[in-house]
């Protein structure tokens, strides 16, 4: 006879797998798609619980990811560390926020907004030349792309990042993403490869409040199951991104919006 808990773990590590995929493909980080699945999978856990579990696996998965692109080197460094100096106070500030504002109207705003961004997203997709980029460092493709302000316009648009993806408790890479490219002119690789570079950072910092205060205890042993399939999962989605070619993952990150703005605002709304 099959151990439960053994199928339950290889479950999860299938799971952490397709959510490591995924999330690192687009540069989202895979944690609107694994809070979801966490509340259907665990509905007698407190979100407190399951926040810290998805968090914690968003950290494996953007580390991960970010060693994977760091190979590849499509990382912009210096905007990228810039970026999360912003998000991390910005997602402090939104926990605290969270706790004073009524959450199903706050719910509702965003998830219209993140619905308008993917038909906006969407649209910018068409532009041409989008999958002609540049091949060189990427610091140095910003530069050649003429975007001389595009760190300190970037960190204002990081701390919102940061605050917005603390109230969802998803992640900020489906903001980010489409704002690198579409608001700065990233180039897409380097918009998800230092997305997710951003988001090692700041789900670190997180994921250390967590323990810091108990929380995470509670969801250490799931989380290393999900961990395991999320390590694996990420290295393929670098490795295919760097195939991939970049209408497809600005496509695919716009479902992914839509997706997670249709979720938010039908929770909000029952």
């Amino acid at each position: 006879m099959s151990d439960p808990k053994l199928l339950t773990w290889i479950g999860l590590a299938i799971v952490g797998f397709l959510v490591g995929g995924l999330g690192t493909l687009i540069g989202a980080g895979g944690g609107f798609i694994l809070m979801p699945l966490l509340i259907l999978l665990c509905p007698e856990e407190s979100p407190e619980i399951l926040a810290s579990i998805s968090l914690a696996v968003v950290f494996f998965n953007a580390t991960s990811g970010s060693i994977g692109y760091a190979v590849q080197r499509r990382i912009a460094y210096r905007s990228g560390l810039a970026f999360s100096a912003a998000a991390v106070p910005g997602a402090i500030i939104g926990a605290f926020t969270t706790a004073t504002l009524p959450r199903d109207v706050f719910d509702i705003i965003l998830g219209v907004m993140l619905i308008a961004a993917s038909a906006f997203l969407g649209y910018s997709s068409r532009r041409k030349n989008m999958d002609d980029e540049p091949t060189l460092d990427p610091d140095q493709t910003l530069h050649t792309h003429r975007v001389k302000s595009a760190t300190e316009r970037g960190t204002v648009i990081s701390f919102f990042v940061g605050f917005v993806s603390s109230l969802l408790g998803i992640g900020g890479g489906i903001i980010h993403v489409p704002a690198l490219v579409v608001m700065l002119r990233f180039p897409v690789h380097v918009a998800t490869a230092t997305s997710h570079f951003v988001l090692a950072l700041t789900a670190a910092a997180g994921t250390g409040v967590h323990i810091a205060n108990g929380t995470f205890i509670h969801g250490w042993r799931r989380t290393l199951a999900l961990g395991i399939g999320v390590v694996i999962g990420a290295q393929i989605g670098a490795r295919m991104a760097r195939r991939t070619r970049p209408t497809f993952i600005i496509r695919g990150l716009a479902c992914a919006l839509a997706l997670a703005g249709l979720r938010i605002v039908y929770a909000a709304l029952h």
